[in-house]
């Protein structure tokens, strides 16, 4: 058994310098493999040709990240999915995808229907979707819920308890990071509460280093840090935690 960084960006150019390093630090780390997310037409190839060099170690995903949802997306997310259906047998999941109404608010209704529209292909092709949500789980929710058989996960997860019992109790999952070693994230008085059965690990790398490497560049490798944080608010050994967090992680994706 080893961890799974369900979530990372090791493809972007934060890594070009030294992604092999990266990826044998990770190793070295327990971190036996790594789920990439897309974030638009442009990162495809970089995501394809790294997973391509990494076989049984790194996975890609398929969508349109809800930052770059732009009033040209269906012709953007059209170019993703002819993607995905020639490499279809390599994709894990259709993500990352959601809401995010931190930037821009005046494009929520065309969030609103790209993310309509790839659960609608995640569903199609019995994928788990990986969501992004950022000031908006009200508005992702309501479309979320129109979904009751999708399977997913609210990736950097960083709500309130009823939030997560939201989506845990809708059989989804909690993505769980580096905010959670924060001083001032606020996890520490959520994560005791959850249901431990629908919690996964993950970076984000390059973003949301944990503590102590908050400020830089976030990588695989400290995938136990966040295991560690989590032993230590439930009360467990970090080994039971990486084999609790692993064994979600291969229910959710199906995936060994």
């Amino acid at each position: 058994m080893s961890w799974i960084d369900t979530h990372t960006h090791i493809y972007l150019p934060e890594f070009a310098d030294d992604v092999e390093t990266v990826i044998r630090h990770a190793q070295d780390a327990e971190v036996g493999k790594m789920y990439l997310p897309n974030v638009d037409q442009s990162t495809l190839d970089d995501m394809m040709q790294l997973c391509e060099r990494y076989p049984n170690t790194l996975y890609p995903m398929a969508g349109l990240h809800p930052c770059s949802v732009k009033s040209d997306w269906q012709e953007a997310l059209s170019h993703i999915q002819s993607v995905y259906e020639a490499n279809k047998a390599s994709f894990i999941a259709i993500g990352e995808i959601g809401i995010d109404l931190y930037w821009d608010k005046s494009t929520l209704a065309i969030q609103e229907a790209a993310l309509h529209q790839q659960i609608q292909w995640a569903l199609t092709e019995n994928l788990p979707i990986v969501i992004h949500v950022r000031e908006a789980f009200d508005e992702t929710f309501a479309v979320v819920d129109q979904y009751r058989e999708v399977q997913g996960v609210f990736h950097c997860f960083t709500g309130s308890i009823e939030q997560a019992e939201w989506i845990t109790s809708r059989g989804m999952y909690l993505g769980i990071g580096g905010v959670s070693t924060f001083k001032n994230g606020g996890m520490d008085s959520v994560l005791p509460y959850v249901d431990k059965s629908r919690v996964i690990v993950e970076t984000d790398a390059p973003y949301l280093a944990p503590v102590p490497h908050r400020g830089k560049r976030n990588e695989p490798a400290y995938i136990p840090i966040i295991g560690q944080r989590l032993a230590s608010l439930w009360n467990m050994d970090i080994n039971e935690v990486m084999t609790l967090t692993t064994t979600n992680a291969q229910k959710l994706f199906r995936h060994g």
